[in-house]
């Protein structure tokens, strides 16, 4: 089993940045991801990695704005989010899967973080 917890969301202005982190128990697993839910919609992906190699996927909406990174000695994953936009405004999970190449399907995905809220005021 792994546990997740994710760090970092809070309150900011439009165009601002935040950085989320996210904290594995164990290095078990191929892909990581980051997800994020609005209240009455699905789980959307935002952004994937591929663990061994760092390899990175996005979605459309955030590429060029988020970076996601890793540190394979801490088993943190990071999710630097820029030129932050209302429509952004979400709760973030980030969440570990044994299946590659990433998966942007979050049933995909077998162990989740608790969440972290990020609001971007207008």
């Amino acid at each position: 089993q792994v546990q997740l917890v994710e760090s970092g969301g809070g309150l900011v202005q439009a165009g601002g940045s935040l950085r989320l982190s996210c904290t594995a128990s164990t290095r078990t697993f191929k892909s990581v991801g980051w997800f994020r839910q609005t209240p009455g919609a699905e789980r959307e992906f935002v952004a994937g990695m591929r663990w061994n190699i760092g390899y990175t996927d996005y979605a459309d909406s955030v590429k060029g704005r988020f970076t996601m990174s890793r540190d394979t000695a801490k088993k943190m994953v990071f999710l630097q989010m820029n030129r932050l936009k209302p429509e952004d405004t979400a709760v973030y999970y980030c969440a570990v899967s044994n299946v590659l190449p990433i998966p942007t399907d979050g049933r995909s995905y077998d162990y989740w973080g608790q969440g972290t809220q990020v609001t971007v005021s207008s």
